[in-house]
Formats: structure tokens, C-alpha cells, sequence
């Protein structure tokens, strides 16, 4: 009988742990993954009666990623999520809900300096709606390697182990040293699937599109959509130049409703109407969320980007 050998038995001791980790029973009831943020809800069949559930934009365990042209708000789109999750909902995000459920949420900024980055940590805060917004950690890692970053945010997620709950990362491009290395976008886009599950945490993250196109850059944006769980990305409203259309791309479940977002005049972002309707969801930029107007405004269809000279009334 062949010996086996020490470097074999360890391999085998590997599979074995392997294997443990990875059987699924396919007997074993098993419950939906619960929800970090949604929009939206869904009725589904089921053997027991019908289920209402909400429809995710994320949930734990899983990551998902924003895609968009640059400058065209990603970041101001993130800090509206994740002050969303802090208050559980608030009257920026619309019909956003965070299902936070006591947990932590980590925001990790790869490109901006510290000034900067703190403002838009700030902004959060002051979204949030909540005096006490509790276990929210931020860090601009601009100043340290590519390697470093990624290394970085994983040593926080284990010393906040049990309490992760989102993790926003702005942006992954920064956690390679290039988005069409093959080996090291497929390593990248590994290790963030392993962290959301190990963690269990939902990851959102963020890159750019290419130039002309609506495909996420390099191999690195490739990886991210065979692998996310919902692929968000960002264009500029074609009726309201002012506006940013959010639609969710592609989903393993039930896919979100299309909206709409802009920014107010002290730099906020919010939610505004149905995109397909902007007359009668019209709202000018000085309108704040937090102070609507009572009375309808009169626009004529000329002012509102359409020929003619009849005065519409805008309902709000």
C-alpha cells in the first residue's frame, strides 16, 4: 500500500473542510437572505399562502455594484443609500428602506482626499435624520497602495466581526493596479465575494463605465457583473438634464423599480418623481425635501422642454 504522504494529508484535511463548508442539504429548509436595503415590495406563491417580501437592492451576504459615466454622481448616489441604512428611511431616499437592524456601516472612500471624503461622510450624517446615527466608521484610503486597501478593509471587517452590516466601497478600481490585469480583477472580485459572506455583510461598491458604452470598465467591471447580485447602474435623465436615472441592470431576484434622484441646492441628493411623468412630478432644485411646496406651480410646456406656448399646472 502506497504511504501517504504529509503534504497529502494536509490536502485532503483542506478538501475535507472544503467540503464541510460548501454541501448544501437540499432537504434543509432554508430562509431568504435578509435584506440590507430594498425598494419596493413583492408578493410571491408559496405553499404556505402568499409571502410579501421586500424587493432587495442588497442583501447580506451578497455584494452589489454601481456603475456609471464619471461624473455623473456615484458618489453622491452612495451617500443616499447609506444614510438610508443608518435611519431606516428618510425623506431623501423616497421609498428606500434600510433594514439595518442594529449593525454597523462601513464606508471606505479609495480616490478622495481627506477634506473632501470627510464631507461626503458628513453628508450622510446629516441625511440620516437621526441625532445618534451609531456604529458608522469611514476612511478615505487614497494615501496607501492598492494592496494595502484592500488588506485594510478586511482587518476592519474582522475587527467589527458579528456587527457588519453595509460596506460601501468608493471605488474597487483602486483595490487593483489595473481593471484589465485578468488575474488580479478575478482575485479582487473573489475576495469581495468571500468577505460579503464570511461577514456577512452586503457590499456595495462602484466603478466606472466605458467611454460610449454602458459596459463596467476593463475585466475588472466583467467579473463584477457575472458575479453581483444586483448590477445598478446610473445615467443622466434624458428629459431633465438635472436629473440622475437609477435602474437596476441586472438582478438574481426581482428587480427594483427605475428611479430618479437630484441634488438640492445645499447639495443633498433626493429622490424625485416617476421619470416618465416629469411635468406632474416636476420639482424645481430649490425645493428641499423637507420643505414642499403646498401650492401647484404653473409652467408653460416651453419652460418645461416642449413646444408650444399652453400653461400646464403642476401638481406636487
Amino acid at each position: 500500500m502506497k504511504e501517504i504522504t504529509e503534504e497529502q494529508t494536509t490536502h485532503n484535511m483542506l478538501m475535507d473542510l472544503i467540503a464541510e463548508e460548501c454541501a448544501i442539504d437540499t432537504n434543509d429548509v432554508m430562509e431568504y437572505p435578509p435584506t440590507a436595503l430594498s425598494l419596493g415590495e413583492k408578493t410571491i406563491q408559496a405553499k404556505g399562502g402568499d409571502i410579501t417580501m421586500p424587493i432587495p437592492i442588497g442583501t447580506y451576504g451578497n455584494f452589489s455594484f454601481v456603475q456609471a459615466p464619471p461624473k455623473s454622481k456615484k458618489t453622491f448616489f452612495v451617500s443616499l443609500l447609506a444614510s438610508v441604512y443608518l435611519s431606516g428611511g428618510n425623506n431623501f431616499g423616497g421609498k428606500i428602506k434600510g433594514h439595518r437592524e442594529g449593525r454597523c456601516l462601513m464606508h471606505f472612500d479609495t480616490e478622495q482626499g481627506h477634506w473632501h471624503a470627510q464631507r461626503v461622510f458628513k453628508r450622510v450624517q446629516d441625511m440620516s435624520n437621526t441625532k445618534e446615527v451609531g456604529c458608522y466608521h469611514t476612511y478615505a484610503l487614497r494615501t496607501i497602495g492598492y494592496k494595502e486597501r484592500l488588506q485594510f478593509i478586511e482587518h476592519c471587517l474582522e475587527q467589527n466581526k458579528g456587527k457588519n452590516g453595509l460596506v460601501i466601497i468608493d471605488g474597487i478600481a483602486d483595490l487593483v493596479s489595473d481593471v484589465n490585469n485578468l488575474e488580479e480583477s478575478n482575485l479582487c472580485v473573489q475576495k469581495i465575494m468571500q468577505l460579503s459572506a464570511k461577514y456577512d455583510c452586503h457590499i456595495v461598491t462602484v466603478i466606472h463605465s466605458n467611454f460610449g458604452t454602458d459596459k463596467p470598465t476593463g475585466h475588472l467591471g466583467s467579473f463584477l457583473e457575472k458575479k453581483t447580485e444586483n448590477q445598478i447602474q446610473l445615467e443622466i435623465n434624458t428629459v431633465n438634464k438635472e436629473w440622475i436615472t437609477v435602474s437596476c441592470k441586472r438582478s438574481r431576484g426581482y428587480a427594483f423599480e427605475t428611479f430618479s434622484f437630484s441634488i438640492n441646492d445645499f447639495g443633498l441628493p433626493f429622490v424625485v418623481g416617476e421619470i416618465y411623468d416629469p411635468l406632474e412630478y416636476f420639482v424645481p432644485k430649490t425645493l428641499t425635501p423637507s420643505k414642499p411646496i403646498e401650492k401647484p406651480i404653473n409652467l408653460s410646456t416651453e419652460r418645461a422642454g416642449f413646444k408650444g406656448t399652453e400653461s400646464m399646472e403642476i401638481p406636487f
